[in-house]
């Protein structure tokens, strides 16, 4: 699955045709890598308590896919999420604030960097438990066809949740009942330490939805245009058929599990092969060569998304933490009243 470095006149014309659209990709990517980097960073220097799952690497997929999604849809995701909830559109303050667990936050501080919420983009949730988000995704999937809605429901969870009940569950009655629902796997080839391989005895995670008479594709997700326009079909699918589909974008982690892993289990020629795809630097590339990014813009691009990840970083640091006589009982009922 390499990446295309060369393009032809035709390939060219298509992203011109497109030029907003694909320098907003472009931004978004390049927004998701430096919030992760900087989240890394203040995370080492005590800003944040619990855990925190960066997703450096992976940005051609969370942007692709989700970048086709309409309005009505649902999004859930694990809790490797910042990049999804910047995507899906959450202002970076808000979830900065939610890693230092400030009142400021998606969750109002109660969640963290693993439980990032919000429900006017139809964005809920990062889930800390393995694979929990996925019988939640056919309950949303089911939601849409009670209510005749057109709403599709795009549920992202690592290769390691396919291993689990509830992916299997999820699977059989999504197909059962014909649910809008697409079942994203972001193989980013490691469950914690553990390669895939050695976890999975069918390695190539699309293929598991042969059990369920389901339609499963692999696609590079390395390469931002891939996934994007696999994930519009199986979306187009879903609205249009009510068929699930299982995507497979097979991508990479640069950094451990989490800030607390080294990542020793991988050698650093495995890392750097990795690196040489890197999505961000490839997809620049190929707008360079079809004349969409000068090499000005690409530095006033950067500038712009420093701006942005540190004016996120201000803003957490100057919002106050929960005040728990106002906090501690709040949310207790659901038909709680705000205070």
């Amino acid at each position: 699955m390499e990446l295309r470095t060369e393009l032809s006149e035709e390939q060219k014309n298509d992203l011109l045709a497109n030029k907003d659209e694909m320098l907003h990709l472009y931004y978004q990517m390049l927004l998701i890598r430096r919030f992760e980097e900087k989240a890394g960073e203040m995370y080492t220097r005590a800003k944040m308590g619990g855990y925190v799952h960066l997703s450096i690497g992976e940005e051609a997929s969370i942007v692709g896919a989700v970048s086709v999604l309409a309005p009505q849809d649902y999004l859930l995701t694990s809790y490797r999420e910042h990049g999804q909830a910047i995507a899906r559109g959450t202002d970076p303050k808000a979830v900065m604030a939610e890693l230092y667990g400030k009142v400021t936050g998606t969750s109002r501080g109660r969640g963290g960097s693993m439980h990032l919420f919000d429900a006017a983009r139809r964005f809920y949730g990062g889930y800390a438990i393995v694979g929990e988000q996925m019988p939640l995704a056919v309950g949303t999937g089911l939601a849409a066809v009670y209510r005749q809605s057109d709403a599709v429901t795009l549920c992202m969870f690592g290769e390691g949740a396919t291993n689990i009940g509830a992916f299997h569950e999820s699977l059989n009655l999504a197909k059962i009942w014909h649910l809008p629902v697409v079942f994203f796997c972001l193989n980013n080839q490691y469950g914690m330490g553990t390669a895939v391989a050695r976890a999975s005895a069918q390695a190539d995670i699309f293929r598991k939805a042969e059990a369920y008479n389901m339609v499963g594709e692999q696609v590079n997700g390395m390469d931002v245009l891939a996934v994007r326009e696999a994930t519009q079909k199986a979306l187009q699918r879903a609205r249009a058929e009510h068929e699930p589909t299982l995507l497979e974008s097979i991508a990479y982690r640069y950094r451990g599990h989490s800030m607390t892993d080294p990542g020793r289990y991988r050698s650093e020629e495995e890392v750097r092969r990795w690196r040489e795809r890197d999505p961000i630097g490839n997809f620049q590339h190929r707008l360079l060569e079809a004349g969409l990014l000068t090499d000005a813009a690409v530095r006033e691009t950067a500038e712009s998304v420093e701006r942005v990840v540190q004016e996120a970083v201000d803003f957490a640091e100057n919002s106050p933490f929960p005040d728990p006589a106002v906090e501690l009982y709040r949310y207790v009922y659901a038909d709680e009243e705000e205070r």
